[in-house]
């Protein structure tokens, strides 16, 4: 053959059903995220349990792991975890041991489960983060509560699917007594949903539960003062209010304020101390510790060469009044964190409301009630929801139960009246069997007997026929049939059935119910209000946002001295419970407390350092002043608007987008409209004069321009012509002072009293009147 020969191609038919790569990874996805959400991540409400949880259950059942009696004195004894996960890999799990081993350790952590499942032996971990032992070194056994979901299992009530290699089979649910989905909750993350099901207490839900069979159209009102809120395993207290609470049942999505508990210790010669005795959901005393560390011991932020003023005032106001803090927790106390004041004058609602505030001691518990319905699929829950169906799944529980204990019955009775009915001819059956060469068909003949009813005859052994006694056959038939309508009752009567669901909730709840851990007592977010001492202070800002504060107001600007090649922006006389406003050139409006900037002995020190300022932005303006003060804002393309500080401060360090310019806009230096202006009260501005770099003045009511709480672009202040811009807008009394550039680039001003500016008074938005001013103008500022 030529190698150079190209080969024909062979004439090899496409597959009918090949997808394309999109379909085939679309498929694969879908089947792994279906996989991801039903077979790992999401509980069942039915049983409450994911199939790991519900596998290892089964697996220790299967090995006599039962709990036992009472006091456990006559139940199995507990086995190395090793031997339960390897049982269950290989029989019904065919993954990982260790996430196995994961799953039967938090099914053991009274702190992790409201009801834990599983009794442990050995190192199960800590609340404060640390690991369980290793498997070989750890021994469990059933908990004494999972009873509740195991001792039906074998009376037809629940479906049994092949396990993953077809060896043998596993239950599809769990027959559980009562609703575990809501007693020790579940916490998943799946293939786009999650889920997060709070603990709550078992006499709340089980009186909830007979409150719905008694009445489908319980009220919800009825039904949330039944089940008021969670109990989680480590108590702590739900400060969300009642409102709060209802609306996360009713839609099955929320979050609650979860806060610790403590109480006061009296010490010797005055002294008191803090103790934290419950912790919320999650919270570790390790992480609190951690928490009080970083705040006063802090780290200097990446890219950042001393610590930020925020970092600075949260030390300091910890240390006021924080001494000690130590963790004493132990057996007897699973919780027991200290907390020692600086002095014993130091104010036990001040120190409460510090930690409070800036530890996780008060923090949000999420609810996310997502799982897998009663018709197999992912749903987010309400709190009704998932207790009728769970109550339907219960329902058809105890429907196949007594179907499955009927049909029993019916044969014990069927074999019992083929007995009966051959007890008074002993002799003859005898004879029979030893005469016939089909002893089967001839006693079936003879008697009128079934072919089982026979076959029991046949398998009785010769010494039992003369021990078959009449009064023990109709003692025993008697109470079979008493049982057998009790349960035909149950089959065909629903109201039997609902009183019998109801004893049973009422008989396990008596069994395993407990207090309430939580408490549920609305209260306020604990917010740490800092302290400022209100005195008055001059802010002094230089032209390269340098920015610091004085004592006292009437300084003299002369008195400032600034770096090589920086100037004077401005003064302001404020107090120190106002706030500095520093605008950016895009828009963007960033604030900082007075209180914060620091001291006037040196230089001060740059705005950008207290503030998160955007890429490519730069600070163009600044006014400092009280909430009330009113400003006028405006832009070169001849907008504006009023604005009050108040609506322009901001949290956030980044600042909030509050001005809109167009392409090309810059913004105009604000003017003070109203409101405090240092020792004296700065009259209101009763007009606007707007000045353009062509040298034309505009001046009209302020009464024209309208207010805008949320900022914009606001209304056309002038009318400019083609290439003409605004160099600004001022609110004034009585006069203003235009500030331009002149010849040689030299800073010009004109000042224009009340008399000049009434010959440019019109309306807003008219082109105005041209002045000869003798330079371009720059800008524009109130004078008083």
């Amino acid at each position: 053959m030529d190698l150079f020969t190209p080969a024909v191609e062979a004439d090899i038919p496409e597959p009918a059903d090949q997808d394309s790569l999109a379909a085939y990874a679309q498929r694969a996805y879908l089947e792994y995220a279906l996989s991801v959400v039903k077979g790992r991540a999401l509980p069942d409400v039915c049983d409450g349990q994911k199939p790991v949880q519900r596998r290892i259950l089964y697996s220790m059942a299967r090995m006599g792991l039962a709990f036992g009696g009472p006091n456990g004195a006559t139940g199995a004894r507990p086995v190395k975890c090793a031997r339960v996960v390897g049982d269950v890999l290989g029989r019904f799990h065919p993954h990982g041991d260790q996430a196995a081993y994961d799953a039967l350790v938090r099914m053991a952590q009274d702190f992790s489960q409201r009801y834990p499942l599983i009794d442990g032996q050995g190192n199960f971990g800590s609340r404060d983060g640390d690991g369980a032992a290793a498997m070989r070194y750890t021994e469990a056994r059933l908990a004494r509560i999972t009873t509740l979901l195991m001792d039906e299992i074998d009376e037809g009530t629940v479906d049994f699917i092949p396990n993953y290699d077809g060896s043998t089979e596993e239950p599809r649910q769990l027959p559980a007594r009562l609703p575990f989905t809501l007693l020790n909750g579940a916490s998943g993350i799946a293939v786009g949903l999650a889920t997060e099901i709070p603990s709550h207490n078992l006499r709340e839900v089980a009186d909830a539960c007979v409150a719905l069979i008694k009445t489908p159209k319980l009220s919800d009102e009825e039904l949330y003062t039944l089940i008021a809120g969670p109990d989680y395993p480590g108590g702590g207290q739900i400060i969300s209010s009642g409102a709060e609470i209802a609306a996360a049942y009713r839609t099955g999505r929320g979050s609650l304020k979860v806060r610790a508990r403590w109480k006061i210790e009296e010490l010797a010669r005055g002294q008191w101390q803090l103790v934290v005795q419950e912790l919320p959901p999650g919270v570790s005393t390790q992480r609190v510790l951690e928490e009080i560390e970083e705040i006063t011991n802090p780290k200097i932020k990446l890219g950042k060469k001393a610590l930020s003023l925020d970092q600075v005032q949260l030390k300091q106001s910890m240390l006021a009044v924080l001494d000690v803090v130590r963790d004493e927790s132990s057996k007897d106390a699973a919780v027991r964190l200290v907390f020692e004041p600086k002095t014993s004058r130091t104010a036990q609602a001040e120190l409460i409301n510090t930690l409070l505030s800036h530890t996780s001691l008060e923090s949000s518990s999420p609810i996310n009630m997502t799982m897998i319905g009663l018709d197999g699929r992912p749903t987010q829950k309400s709190l009704r929801q998932m207790l009728n169906e769970w109550i339907a799944f219960r329902q058809t529980t105890i429907e196949k139960r007594s179907q499955h204990r009927l049909d029993k019955v019916l044969a014990r009775i069927h074999i019992l009246e083929g007995r009966q009915t051959v007890l008074l001819n002993i002799d003859e059956v005898i004879a029979i069997i030893r005469q016939s060469d089909e002893p089967k068909s001839a006693l079936i003949a003879r008697f009128s007997l079934s072919d089982r009813q026979a076959e029991d005859i046949l398998e009785i052994r010769l010494r039992q026929l003369a021990r078959l006694e009449a009064i023990k056959i109709e003692q025993e038939l008697k109470t079979l049939r008493e049982e057998q309508g009790r349960l035909e009752d149950i089959l065909g009567n629903p109201t039997a059935l609902r009183r019998l669901m109801i004893k049973e909730i009422e008989a396990d709840a008596k069994q395993f119910a407990d207090p309430r851990r939580t408490l549920i007592q609305a209260e306020k977010k604990s917010v740490l209000e800092v302290k400022v001492l209100d005195e008055p202070v001059t802010v002094v800002v230089s032209s390269k946002g340098w920015v610091r504060a004085r004592g006292g107001h009437g300084h003299a600007p002369s008195s400032f001295a600034f770096k090589a090649g920086d100037a004077l922006y401005g003064t302001f006389e404020c107090r120190t419970v106002d706030t500095l406003l520093a605008f950016g050139s895009n828009g963007r409006l960033y604030s900082v407390p007075v209180a914060m900037l620091p001291g006037a002995r040196g230089d001060g020190q740059p705005v950008t350092t207290l503030i998160d300022l955007e890429s490519g932005t730069q600070l163009l303006h600044y006014f400092a002043g009280p909430a009330s003060a009113m400003l006028l804002l405006s832009s070169s393309g001849g907008y504006g608007f009023l604005a009050t500080v108040e609506n322009m401060v901001s949290r956030n360090r980044s600042g909030k987008a509050f001005i809109t310019l167009a392409e090309g806009e810059t913004l105009c230096r604000p003017s003070h409209v109203s409101g405090a202006s240092g020792s004296q009260p700065l009259p209101p501005a009763t007009h606007v004069a707007c000045a353009s770099t062509g040298q034309r003045i505009l001046t009209f009511d302020i009464g024209e321009i309208k207010q805008m709480e949320k900022g914009g672009r606001g209304l056309m202040l002038i009318d400019l012509e083609d290439k003409d811009t605004l160099a600004g807008a001022a609110a004034y009394t009585r006069s203003v002072r235009i500030e331009g550039i002149g010849r040689g680039a030299k800073p010009r001003e004109e000042t224009l009293e009340i008399r000049s500016l009434n010959n440019a008074r019109t309306v807003r938005a008219r082109k105005g009147k041209s002045a000869d001013l003798g330079f371009k103008p720059t800008g524009i500022v109130r004078v008083e």
